[in-house]
């Protein structure tokens, strides 16, 4: 795609997770994370919706290795609702590394989806968790605005962001994600194998170039 973007009044900037565990000297840092925020600041002035999503985790949750005796962060489990990567604790409820980066400013936001509530289950995407049956109800809030048109930016790309497009892709939005918006985490190719399922499911990518261009 090339030139300006028109940006209206049905589409909305869902903003993944740009925490301070997720960023450099976080507890889960993906790499040069910090480095999307001011591309995501300079976004946002073109979107009147904005909402952001905020991992929650309670202390001891499932997905944590350290709640696992003898297993290590980013080892493979199986839980109820299927395979679950285990991490390093982080993004916990009221802690320091779940607050949001603070250069991120983005002050007109309208939402916060807090996900990964539930100590059983993990969540990746913000519209449902990793049982892929529980709901965060941002589709719901999603449709009651009149909002069709989702741009996603955040992190991580190939986790957080991933799940949170193919799900709202499923739900039937309209979705472009903004690359240079987004950092991964890159564990065994999923930087790739992210980027080839998006594409494979009709998701359109862009930079923000196409976004801010004059």
């Amino acid at each position: 795609m090339s030139g300006k973007l028109a940006i209206g009044q049905d589409d909305v900037l869902l903003v993944i997770d740009v925490q301070n565990d997720f960023c450099p000297g976080g507890a889960l840092a993906v790499q040069h994370g910090n480095e999307i925020v001011p591309i995501l600041n300079s976004v946002g002035q073109h979107f009147a919706d904005v909402v952001l999503t905020q991992d929650w985790h309670p202390p001891g949750h499932s997905s944590f290795a350290s709640s696992h005796p003898g297993r290590k962060p980013f080892e493979t489990i199986d839980l109820a609702y299927g395979p679950q990567t285990l991490w390093p604790d982080h993004c916990v409820q009221a802690s320091s590394g779940a607050q949001f980066h603070c250069g991120l400013a983005i002050p007109h936001a309208c939402l916060v989806i807090r996900k990964g509530l539930h100590s059983g289950i993990d969540s990746y995407s913000a519209f449902r968790e990793n049982d892929r049956e529980t709901t965060t109800g941002l589709a719901g809030y999603l449709r009651e605005r009149g909002l069709t048109r989702i741009f996603i930016a955040g992190l991580a790309y190939d986790f957080c962001v991933r799940y949170s497009a193919e799900d709202a892709l499923a739900a039937g939005f309209d979705v472009t994600v903004i690359e240079d918006a987004c950092r991964g985490l890159d564990i065994e190719g999923s930087m790739a194998q992210t980027h080839e399922r998006l594409a494979a499911l009709g998701c359109t990518s862009i930079i923000s170039a196409e976004i801010l261009a004059d």
